[in-house]
């Protein structure tokens, strides 16, 4: 089946999405964009309702209420043609152990309905893209757990899809491994790929994202570019102020009271919105930019995992 006649340039648009369990509100009026050929990440604490989302958007779950459209489908009543033209990169590892790495993509391209004169090279090229051309003849089992992420996005890619939606694709990765595959999606977008990706890494959706929705209790609470968070809502340097509990209680009040605001790491204050505190000299620190995380602290109030 074709897609819908209807030009929009939204990969995925959510309005007033709602998704409840019992008395718990996972989703609570969620809206949300994804341009297309553009990768937003869409970033929270645990228990933000990420996950929620993603299941809906492949109609795991259904919203009770508000609108969902994906490249163009109206779920839940078209995501099945949905599904057909998207990637998807699960949390959990749900890889076929008992096959190898090329006979997991060849049953995928099977499944996704790849035509049988195109299914070699679709597999090929997925092998490639996730670099795994010396490990195709490996049991699952036998691939690291850096292997076997990047095997799970190959998988994705495997029908060419249009929209990627990855939820929380490095989760539990060491450093080194999640540069790796970092580098991978940074190939897809280059590629005209639209890329939705659900994190709590702050790095990552910095570094990743043309564009952040940050998630807190089922709600978007800030949407735009990393920069323009920012700036908007941390300004552009921060003073970190380190010392005793005491010191840090006294410097906090202080900063309040002239108009900043301030986040508590700890072990230190970090001392914000200088931009717009009325001509108040900054307090004595150790002056830095100001970054994603600020914010991310600031609209969530939560620690980060």
């Amino acid at each position: 089946m074709s897609p819908p006649d209807r030009e929009s340039p939204l990969s995925i648009r959510l309005r007033g999405v709602v998704k409840r369990y019992g008395p718990i509100t996972a989703v609570d009026g969620l809206d949300l964009d994804v341009p297309e050929g553009t990768c937003v990440g869409l970033l929270g604490p645990n228990g933000a309702g990420k996950s929620t989302t993603m299941k809906m958007l492949t109609a795991q779950a259904i919203a009770d209420e508000g609108e969902i459209e994906v490249l163009g489908y109206d779920l839940p009543g078209e995501s099945k043609q949905a599904r057909a033209e998207c990637g998807v990169v699960p949390q959990l590892d749900n890889l076929d152990t008992t096959l190898t790495v090329e006979q997991n993509l060849v049953v995928f391209a099977h499944l996704y309905r790849v035509p049988r004169s195109e299914r070699r090279d679709a597999v090929e090229r997925a092998i490639g893209v996730a670099n795994l051309s010396e490990r195709r003849h490996a049991k699952v089992d036998e691939l690291s757990g850096g292997m076997r992420r990047r095997m799970l996005i190959a998988r994705a890619l495997v029908h060419r899809p249009r929209l990627l939606l990855l939820d929380e694709p490095t989760v539990g990765l060491d450093p080194q491994v999640r540069q790796e595959l970092w580098a991978l999606i940074d190939a897809m977008r280059a590629e005209g790929v639209s890329i939705l990706m659900s994190t709590h890494y702050i790095e990552e959706a910095a570094r990743l994202a043309d564009s952040v929705t940050i998630m807190s209790h089922g709600k978007a609470v800030a949407s735009g570019r990393p920069s323009e968070l920012v700036t908007e809502h941390a300004g552009r340097d921060a003073v970190e102020v380190y010392g005793p509990p005491a010191k840090l209680a006294e410097a906090e009040g202080s900063a309040l009271a002239a108009g900043f605001r301030t986040r508590r790491t700890g072990t230190s204050v970090a001392v914000l919105g200088l931009h717009a505190a009325n001509g108040d000299a900054a307090p004595e620190g150790e002056r830095r930019p100001a970054n994603l995380e600020d914010v991310f602290v600031l609209l969530t109030g939560e620690e980060i995992s």
